[in-house]
C-alpha cells in the first residue's frame, strides 16, 4: 500500500486572451490544459489540475488557485522551473500544502470579480478592458441599479444557462462601482460565495445599458423582482472581466496580479455601493 498523496495549492494569475477559458476542452486551447502539459513536462508524469472555478473564453484571472495531488514532494526549485516552462501569460506566485486536504473549488468561501470599462479607444487596453464608446454615462442611474442588487437573490434572468444549475439563488455580499474624475473609465466589483454562468457579464452589460439610457432603472428592477431576462441580451464583452480574489477558511492572500488600471477608491468622484 502506498502512502497518502501530497496535495499542493498553486497561487496563480493568467491573461485569458489566447484561451477558451479555464476548462480543458477538445480542439481549443485552455488554461487547464496548458498547465497540465507544463506539469507533465517538468514532473515526467501526467498530472490533473483542479481549479477554483471556470472562466469563459477571453476572461482573465488576477488571482486563481488550483491544486494537484502527487506521490512525491516537489523539488525545492520547482516554482522557478515551472514558471520558465509556462507561457508568458500564465504566472505562478506561490506553492504550498493546504491544511486538512483543502479543495481549490469546494473549500472556497468567497469569490470576487472585477470588470473594467474604458470609453476612449486605447491600444494598450484593447485586450485588458472593454471598450464602450459612450460620451457620457448616466452614473446616477447606474448607481441606483447597483444599489438595488442586495434586495434580490434570484438571478435566473442573469444566467446564460439557468437550467444547468440546481438553483439560481445567489446572494451578493459586495457590489461596487467606481469611476475616475473624467468618467471615461469604470470599475465594477462583485463578491459572493458563488456565481451563475455568465452572471457577472450579464449584470454589467445591463447596468451599462442603464448608463446608456437603453434600459430604465424600473425595467432593471422588474427583471430582478420577476427573475426574468431583460428585453435585450446585454452580455458585456469578456476582455473586461477578471476573477480577482478567492478566499478560503484557511487562506486569504492578497492578489499579486495587476489590473489594467487602478481607480482611486477614495477620490470624490468615486461612486460606491457596499452591500
Amino acid at each position: 500500500m502506498g502512502g497518502a498523496r501530497i496535495r499542493y495549492f498553486f497561487h496563480a494569475a493568467y491573461k485569458g486572451t489566447q484561451y477558451h477559458g479555464w476548462q480543458k476542452q477538445p480542439k481549443a486551447s485552455s488554461v487547464q490544459e496548458t498547465l497540465q502539459k507544463a506539469l507533465a513536462t517538468v514532473l515526467k508524469e501526467p498530472v490533473s489540475c483542479i481549479g477554483c472555478g471556470r472562466t469563459d473564453a477571453g476572461v482573465h484571472a488576477r488571482q486563481y488557485f488550483f491544486h494537484i495531488n502527487l506521490n512525491q514532494p516537489l523539488p525545492a526549485d520547482f516554482l522557478f522551473i515551472f514558471n520558465k516552462v509556462l507561457p508568458h501569460d500564465i504566472a505562478i506566485f506561490d506553492i504550498f500544502s493546504p491544511p486538512s486536504r483543502g479543495h481549490a473549488q469546494l473549500s472556497a468561501t468567497s469569490r470576487t470579480y472585477d470588470y473594467f470599462v474604458h470609453s476612449q479607444k486605447d491600444p494598450f487596453l484593447s485586450e485588458l478592458s472593454s471598450l464602450y464608446e459612450v460620451s457620457q454615462w448616466d452614473l446616477t442611474a447606474m448607481q441606483k441599479a447597483i444599489a438595488i442588487l442586495p434586495q434580490y437573490n434570484n438571478f435566473r434572468g442573469f444566467c446564460k444557462r439557468p437550467d444547468k444549475h440546481d438553483s439560481t439563488i445567489r446572494q451578493l455580499s459586495l457590489a461596487q462601482l467606481f469611476t475616475n474624475s473624467t468618467g471615461d473609465k469604470l470599475q465594477f466589483r462583485f463578491t459572493s460565495s458563488g456565481f451563475l454562468r455568465g452572471m457577472i457579464r450579464l449584470l454589467v452589460g445591463n447596468i451599462l445599458a442603464v448608463g446608456k439610457g437603453k434600459l430604465s432603472v424600473a425595467e432593471w428592477e422588474d427583471c430582478l423582482i420577476q427573475a426574468k431576462s431583460p428585453r435585450f441580451f446585454n452580455l458585456a464583452h469578456p476582455e473586461g472581466l477578471y476573477l480577482s480574489k478567492i478566499t478560503y477558511p484557511f487562506l486569504d492572500l492578497p492578489p499579486k496580479g495587476r489590473f489594467p488600471f487602478e481607480l482611486d477608491k477614495t477620490n470624490t468622484h468615486a461612486i460606491q455601493t457596499d452591500v
